[in-house]
């Protein structure tokens, strides 16, 4: 059996577990789990051929067998690569994204054709470090959009790396680092992370702390907490407390903060270039429920800021109704918080900012911040 045929073979018996339940991503964790003995290479593969058959999902029939579908996937992923006008924009905006989100955005041919692009990798060097980070690593490049953001291009496992287990840099795309440096805090200064999930933007907001003042990380999974506490060790940065917090109206501290971020759940359409499953799973009711649990989320933890302090608002979704939409009636919410300036590399400074996935070569993010009256 060829190389090419056993790699269709196993991404078939993947997307023959995929459900809404089990979408695309742990499907294949679920799967590597019960194959322990597929080289990294075959895995790498088989992750591959699952994400290019969702991309190219709606060109796909759905009577041909998944080995035939995985196979056409990569055919039109690979004639795409070659002349990415040889997929029109009509049949892009018909097949590339459903329906709904053309009532939430307008996406625009170069947005489309970035979701079908495979997703860059980035890092994030310790401040100040990028350019040793990617003379040591190797195969990586830098970027002018953020100073310590490394794209990888290389096929190194870098969790076994040994600039990864002496805390080098954190695996983290590129628009998450713009949110932290919007944020911008400063060291002494006392922040809150209120949805840090296993805290990649709590890790970047204490790197530019510089392990001084404090971060504090709440999430509601305690596992999540866990993970980030390894995480913390590994980078050496100590200046955080971790509370569990359920997006309540009970906050788990009664702490005034100089600035809080609050990096809510969504509906992840900026991340579907990444995870291209999710296209197909997501609703209009998602983003309708996601958006009064952000507005909520809001209105929860702005009495936290300090007199001068700063709220930062950040969606790794493009929706008007979790971007443009929250921030008016947050606004209209808390006369006492007056749009803040977001000053990033290369951009005019504005109160919210949307980064489309093809202007960065990463995740689509939305940005906004706010400052209360000293």
């Amino acid at each position: 059996m060829s190389a090419d045929q056993t790699t269709l073979n196993h991404t078939a018996r993947v997307l023959a577990t995929v459900t809404p339940q089990l979408p695309a991503d742990a499907a294949l964790r679920k799967y590597f789990y019960g194959h322990t003995y597929l080289a990294p290479q075959l895995r790498r593969s088989i992750s591959r051929g699952v994400f290019i058959y969702y991309r190219w999902l709606r060109w796909l029939s759905s009577q041909d067998s998944f080995q035939t579908q995985a196979a056409q996937a990569l055919q039109l992923d690979a004639r795409f690569k070659k002349d990415p006008n040889s997929i029109k924009a009509e049949a892009l905006l018909a097949r590339v994204i459903p329906e709904w989100v053309k009532t939430e955005l307008e996406p625009a041919p170069a947005m489309l054709r970035q979701l079908q692009r495979e997703p860059a990798l980035w890092l994030r060097a310790r401040p100040g470090k990028a350019h040793h980070l990617a003379k040591t690593l190797g195969h990586c490049t830098l970027t002018p959009h953020a100073p310590d953001a490394v794209q990888y291009t290389g096929e190194k496992d870098l969790f076994r790396t040994a600039q990864f287990h002496e805390g080098e840099f954190e695996i983290q795309d590129l628009a998450s680092q713009l949110v932290g440096l919007a944020a911008a805090p400063l060291a002494g200064q006392t922040w809150w992370d209120t949805c840090a999930g296993e805290g990649g933007k709590t890790l970047h907001l204490a790197d530019q702390m510089q392990n001084k003042g404090v971060v504090w990380v709440s999430d509601r999974s305690e596992k999540r907490l866990q993970v980030f506490k390894k995480r913390s060790t590994r980078a050496k940065l100590y200046n955080h407390r971790s509370a569990l917090w359920d997006g309540s109206p009970r906050l788990p501290t009664k702490t005034k903060f100089d600035g809080i971020l609050v990096d809510a759940p969504c509906s992840g359409v900026g991340t579907w270039q990444r995870n291209p499953h999710a296209r197909w799973t997501t609703t209009i009711d998602d983003v309708r429920e996601l958006a009064a649990t952000q507005l909520s989320l809001l209105n929860h933890v702005a009495d936290s800021l300090k007199p001068g302090g700063r709220l930062i608002y950040a969606v790794c979704t493009l929706t008007r109704s979790e971007t443009t939409d929250i921030v008016t009636a947050f606004s209209a919410a808390h006369p006492e918080l007056t749009p803040s300036p977001i000053t990033l590399p290369g951009r005019e400074a504005a109160s919210s900012i949307f980064i489309w996935p093809q202007e960065v070569n990463a995740n689509g993010m939305f940005i906004a911040a706010w400052t209360r009256a000293a």
